[in-house]
């Protein structure tokens, strides 16, 4: 029996979750070992008590085979403190230094390129999760006088590079993906960016089935837009690969279509959720796009080791896209819960 902690978390959050948790009753009831357990690790938790996490929280969760979460954001907690909590904790704390997120256009309608022959997509982006810029160091002094000065550092590890590059791949290797493409900036980042490049180059040798090559972020991100069918897989820092993926994320159709996965490759643990926010100006209006919860649900169901299940869980979100059974961001009339429905209907069908 597999194990899943089920975060909804805040705004559209619940509601995108639950339409994950139908498509995990379908595949239960047709005998997948599957048992989930649902936990309100959110924004009213944090009001409430202070804390977003019980105490020991982090040791709880890493006890379920995988951990399924919605979105965290809510107004009342204009510094995301609790989301830093949860999600931030569960990435620093489990060392999840890989962020892996796809980019599949199932429907060719909903790029932005479709009047192109560019339009296709079908890209992974390994993206560093734990270090960078994101990795919170830096201060600010004077702060709201006219003297005010912020220094951001942006923290990079021979080892923590090399881990996640080496990761990119193998992972690369395994799939037959060719080539990875490293987005840096080490003409102007003199010293983080020349210490990817070169763990980059040097990891390569191992590797020689895999064909590489190498972008600037700011000329990755224009070829991205311009023709995004010609990159299959790249690699690349925090900060680079929040930008890129969400460019990405666009030509596959927004970021309701925009599944991920934070993974340690070594110990197994890993938090899967959709790259779009808690979207709080219409939770609970019924009008949020759940197929990026339920292609990382799909993601999920691959690591847990149901490969056939993932599948279908994805033929069975392209069929409604394609059908035009879907919310209105995706090209249909439908409402949340109705999508969800849609999905669950056909992946029953198919099973």
């Amino acid at each position: 029996m597999k194990r899943i902690a089920v975060v909804p978390g805040d705004g559209i959050g619940p509601e995108v979750t639950r339409e994950s948790v139908k498509v995990l009753e379908v595949l239960s009831g047709q005998g997948l070992p599957l048992a989930w357990e649902e936990f309100d690790f959110n924004a009213d938790r944090y009001l409430e008590t202070g804390s977003a996490l019980p105490p020991g929280g982090l040791e709880f969760l890493a006890e379920f085979d995988a951990v399924l979460v919605g979105a965290f954001g809510d107004p009342r907690i204009p510094d995301m403190a609790h989301g830093r909590q949860v999600l931030l904790g569960l990435r620093t704390g489990w060392d999840l230094y890989v962020n892996l997120r796809p980019a599949l256009l199932l429907n060719p309608k909903l790029s932005p390129l479709a009047h192109t022959e560019n339009a296709a997509v079908d890209l992974l982006i390994f993206r560093e999760n734990t270090a960078g810029p994101y990795a919170n160091a830096g201060g600010a002094v004077r702060m709201g006088t006219s003297e005010e000065v912020a220094v951001q550092e942006s923290i990079e590890t021979r080892g923590g590079v090399e881990r996640l590059v080496r990761y990119a791949f193998q992972s690369c290797r395994k799939s037959g993906r060719s080539p990875l493409t490293l987005v840096d900036k080490h003409n102007a980042m003199r010293f983080t960016g020349d210490l990817w490049f070169r763990t980059f180059r040097e990891t390569a040798r191992d590797f020689p089935q895999v064909e590489t090559e190498h972008f600037f972020v700011d000329a990755f991100c224009m070829e991205l837009v311009r023709s995004p069918g010609r990159f299959r897989a790249v690699v690349t820092d925090n900060l680079f690969g929040d930008i890129a993926s969400d460019v990405a994320a666009a030509m596959a159709g927004g970021p309701g279509m925009a599944p991920s996965v934070n993974l340690n490759p070594e110990t197994g643990r890993a938090v899967f959720e959709p790259v779009h926010g808690s979207a709080p100006d219409i939770a609970g209006r019924g009008l949020s796009n759940p197929m990026a919860s339920i292609l990382s649900t799909g993601l999920m169901l691959e690591h847990l080791g149901f490969s056939r299940e993932a599948g279908l869980v994805r033929d069975a979100v392209k069929w409604c896209l394609l059908e035009g059974k879907a919310t209105r961001d995706a090209g249909g009339n439908l409402g949340t819960a109705g999508t969800g429905d849609c999905i669950c209907e056909r992946l029953l069908a198919e099973y």
